[in-house]
């Protein structure tokens, strides 16, 4: 009998999984389709259709083959990428506050593209290049002064956010000396916008959520199994250092690619996880539909940044709004039950 129930508990979290994941891609594609529709002028979907089958659309083709369309795929391949990195660095940990971008390795590659704008005069590609460097540098940083017969979760959590403050401080002081021009070009790119989407931004994403992606997939079930705890892990034949390793090394180029492209999109990361843990339920890898829930997150908010309001704001604003009372929340809850972050 119980061994039955146990059999069909599994059976009923993998059905809802599957359906989870089914209806989040609906609502994906719903989103994606209106960003194309969507804009000063609506196009129906024909003309949409007949845009990305080639056909010439007199204004159709223009704004939506060469704006609307790499603005909308970057928006989703950067939401799948920080779902996912998020989701395994807070499975990985076992702490819901462990995400990139608040453990500094965002900050990281944010304030390398601000020094490399406004000390360097960078621009395009190399920006792009120096934060993906220094956001990989500073998580293997991170890593090796966490590291200490292991690396312990909260440990890990406490060094990432002191390093992130010393970061924070190193890109206020740099925009203090920043002339006009390079001052809101470096905003810009700080606040995490969508603005001039091309497909030069992303092709290198979409590489790396290719070669990096199925590699965290591959590793969901020990990625699971670290949540036991190590010693647990161990015995059920998890190599952990070796797990944990390339488990941060996927989700960090996932991070740092995606930054690299559109800036640090603030708490895309932070939020997907949760989300797609309240509407799985327990018991089943939350790798996928996070990183659904990412992408969802930023096409949305990307969409409301544009016309839910009377002004227009880049979509890091409207995911800060809604992810600050989150981090808020969480930290309050944390703290009344008595437990440590």
């Amino acid at each position: 009998m119980t061994v039955e129930r146990v059999a069909h508990g599994r059976t009923r979290r993998a059905a809802r999984r599957r359906g989870v994941v089914v209806v989040l891609l609906l609502l994906l594609a719903g989103v994606f389709a209106a960003s194309l529709m969507v804009g000063r002028t609506f196009y129906p979907p024909s003309d949409v259709l007949a845009v990305l089958s080639g056909q010439d659309v007199p204004g159709a083709s223009f704004t939506v083959g060469r704006l609307r369309l790499p603005r909308a795929v970057l928006a989703l391949v950067v939401g799948l990428c920080f779902g996912m990195a998020g989701v395994a660095f807070q499975t990985m940990l076992r702490n819901p506050l462990a995400s990139p971008d608040i453990i500094g390795i965002s900050t990281g590659a944010s304030a390398a593209a601000a020094v490399g704008i406004v000390t360097f005069g960078l621009s395009g590609a190399a920006v792009s290049l120096l934060a993906i460097m220094v956001g990989l540098g500073v998580a293997v940083l991170i890593y090796v002064l966490s590291f200490r017969d292991g690396v312990a979760g909260t440990r890990l959590i406490l060094i990432g956010i002191g390093i992130a403050a010393m970061l924070e401080s190193v890109i206020a002081y740099v925009l203090s000396r920043a002339a006009a021009w390079d001052f809101q070009e470096a905003v810009r790119w700080l606040t995490g916008s969508l603005n001039s989407a091309s497909w030069d931004d992303v092709l290198p994403v979409l590489v790396a959520l290719l070669v990096l992606g199925p590699l965290l997939v591959v590793k969901s079930g020990d990625l699971d199994m670290l949540q036991l705890g190590d010693d647990a892990a161990s015995a059920l034949g998890v190599r952990v250092e070796r797990t944990r390793i390339l488990v941060i090394v996927a989700a960090v180029g996932l991070v740092a690619f995606a930054t690299a492209a559109t800036g640090p999109i603030a708490f895309v990361a932070f939020l997907a996880g949760p989300i797609a843990a309240r509407v799985v339920g327990p018991g089943a890898s939350l790798l996928v539909p996070s990183a659904l829930v990412g992408a969802l997150l930023v096409l949305v908010a990307d969409l409301c940044g544009q016309f839910a309001f009377d002004h227009r704001y880049p979509v890091g604003v409207v995911t800060g709004v809604l992810g600050a009372p989150y981090l808020v929340y969480l930290i309050v809850r944390t703290n009344r039950a008595g437990g440590s972050l």
